[in-house]
């Protein structure tokens, strides 16, 4: 599971910095790529980053405001020129299928692929999606229009099996290993019972990665973010420029921090950065973060972050 950051801007592009789009690459959990926010110019992006828009399943997006939309119509119909035939689902609040189902219609686009929406209530909060790997979960936000938080819930996970401890039972990989993974007892040819319990190691919590949309500080965002593996975070302006932060109902990275902190979440990524940041005053933003939350990186367009299970007890690993 990995973060793979394709806009980080805010309000518009910079020389430096698309706007909004992040990917969460599920290749390895169920061969797909999940976004958050589509900003103008994120297919761009994607020509640039080893991701695949074929392999898109679900777009959440966070609020209406054109820096996390205007991309939208150009991916769907991208996507039906490389290879995306499996059924695509977007999640947002209302307004986002009148916007998706104008632009096709006016444009006289034609998918390849059944496109789903699914409009969130106003205010509304609580489940979503959930398959037996995953949760997704919303609460509304404090913003200007109404914005919205996703909590990505990975189901516990099963311990690993002891292959050492079969193999000195003279069974070797095949389908016993099989039936044992799945929870199925065997009964070998001398009338043994192989009980799963005795072979596999206890199950472990699943990671928890929370995106917020732009946001005040609130409590809907500690609650979200609660216990999370990482934290994804607004953080549009310097402290000294909190002001302009309650005036347009953004946040600052110290407030982004007090969130982390407060939901007790493990890491910290700031991100939709103000234009006034540019180079090395970005690092500004994250000196300030990190008096409250050490654990604190700056996202950059084309930013990963590989998100570490549970059973790993470490660090995630940021990269280019």
């Amino acid at each position: 599971m990995e973060l793979y950051f394709l806009g980080t801007g805010a309000g518009m592009p910079s020389k430096e910095r698309n706007v909004t789009s992040v990917m969460l690459n599920l290749l390895a959990e169920r061969n797909v790529y999940w976004m958050v926010d589509c900003g103008e110019g994120t297919q761009h992006q994607v020509l640039r980053a080893p991701v695949k828009i074929g392999k898109l399943e679900k777009l959440f997006v966070s609020h209406l405001h054109g820096d996390h939309i205007y991309g939208l119509p150009g991916l769907l119909t991208s996507r039906s020129y490389q290879g995306g035939d499996t059924p695509f689902t977007i999640y947002g609040p209302k307004g986002i299928r009148e916007f998706v189902e104008t632009a096709l219609k006016i444009s006289a686009a034609h998918l390849t692929y059944e496109l789903y929406i699914h409009e969130f209530e106003d205010n509304e909060a609580g489940v979503i999606f959930e398959d037996e790997q995953f949760t997704v979960s919303i609460a509304p936000l404090v913003h200007r229009v109404e914005s919205f938080g996703f909590r990505i819930v990975e189901k516990p996970q099963t311990g690993k099996l002891d292959v050492e401890k079969l193999k000195a039972l003279g069974i070797v990989s095949g389908p016993t290993y099989g039936k044992i993974k799945r929870g199925e007892p065997v009964e070998l040819p001398d009338g043994t019972v192989l009980l799963p319990e005795q072979f596999i190691g206890p199950s472990y919590a699943g990671r928890i990665v929370t995106i917020l949309g732009d946001t005040q500080p609130c409590a809907n965002a500690v609650t979200l973010a609660e216990g999370a593996d990482v934290l994804v975070h607004e953080a549009t302006f310097a402290e000294h420029r909190k002001e302009l932060a309650i005036r347009y109902d953004h946040s600052t990275a110290m407030d982004a921090a007090r969130t982390a902190k407060d939901a007790g979440a493990k890491a910290l990524i700031l991100t939709h950065i103000s234009s006034r940041y540019q180079g090395e005053q970005g690092e500004q933003l994250t000196a300030e973060a990190q008096e409250i939350h050490p654990e604190t990186y700056l996202a950059h367009d084309h930013f990963r972050y590989e998100v570490p299970g549970r059973r790993q007890q470490s660090s995630g690993k940021a990269s280019l």
